[in-house]
């Protein structure tokens, strides 16, 4: 995550505060949630939560200016 200057606590608050329609699930386990840091910076976040429900990130990346401008016709 710091190759993309995110940080883990980036990561925990966009999971935290996920909104609808995430987070959403991906397969084999992963969930995928998008939304904006406490910076509001627009992040993805692909993670696994374990049996004793803790948190794994897998991924965690800036969205591209394409994906934020789908995003932002989508709403």
């Amino acid at each position: 995550m710091e190759g993309h200057g995110l940080t883990v606590g980036d990561a925990e608050y966009v999971v935290n505060l996920a909104r609808r329609p995430y987070p959403k699930p991906m397969g084999n386990e992963k969930w995928l949630v998008i939304g904006a840091t406490a910076d509001g910076r627009m992040i993805q976040v692909i993670y696994l939560v374990d049996r004793r429900d803790t948190l794994f990130v897998i991924h965690a990346r800036p969205l591209t200016p394409k994906e934020r401008r789908r995003r932002t016709r989508r709403r």
